[in-house]
């Protein structure tokens, strides 16, 4: 009786902790939505898919720790690109969404020069461009990758500042 009664109480526990997991998902995709004007292509389980007009894919992975992708066809894609992906960082980070379309592009322009893929942080958030083509060799196109910022913050000594500087 004590065993199933434990039983139980997991299933409910585990699956109230499953409930709520997708209803911050579900509350990201609808503030994503709302932030970006995309609209919802698809979702299944942690990853979310949207149509974009000015990316050939965005999603958003759920699992931890949260995540954005977006893929335009060009190599050079238009601007609307990097606002889409200023606008995202502002969602999902609350990264100025200027500074984050501002990083993006001369991140992606790194990219293309180097060949290598580029790292910069705006605000709360994370950016990596790579050259898509590197990286299988056949497609052109531009791909960036959005989280929020998770380095630890200088913190002045009575803890006041905290995340101040992280503009």
């Amino acid at each position: 009786m004590i065993l199933r009664t434990v039983v139980i109480g997991l299933v409910v526990w585990l699956s109230a902790g499953l409930s709520a997991r997708a209803d911050g998902c579900d509350a990201l995709t609808a503030r994503l939505i709302r932030g970006t004007g995309a609209s919802l292509a698809g979702r299944t389980g942690p990853l979310v898919v949207f149509r974009a007009a000015d990316a050939e894919r965005m999603s958003l992975d759920c699992g931890p720790p949260r995540r954005m992708v977006f893929r335009a066809l060009h190599r050079e894609p238009p601007r609307l690109y990097f606002v889409l992906i200023g606008l995202a960082a502002k969602t999902l980070a609350g990264a100025n969404p200027e500074r984050a379309e501002l990083l993006a592009m001369n991140l992606h322009q790194a990219a293309l020069l180097t060949g290598e893929p580029q790292l910069g942080r705006v605000g709360g958030a994370v950016l990596r461009c790579e050259p898509v083509d590197h990286l299988d060799g056949f497609s052109d196109g531009a791909l960036c990758r959005l989280a929020p910022d998770r380095a630890p913050r200088p913190r002045s000594r009575a803890g006041l500042f905290a995340g101040a500087a992280a503009g």
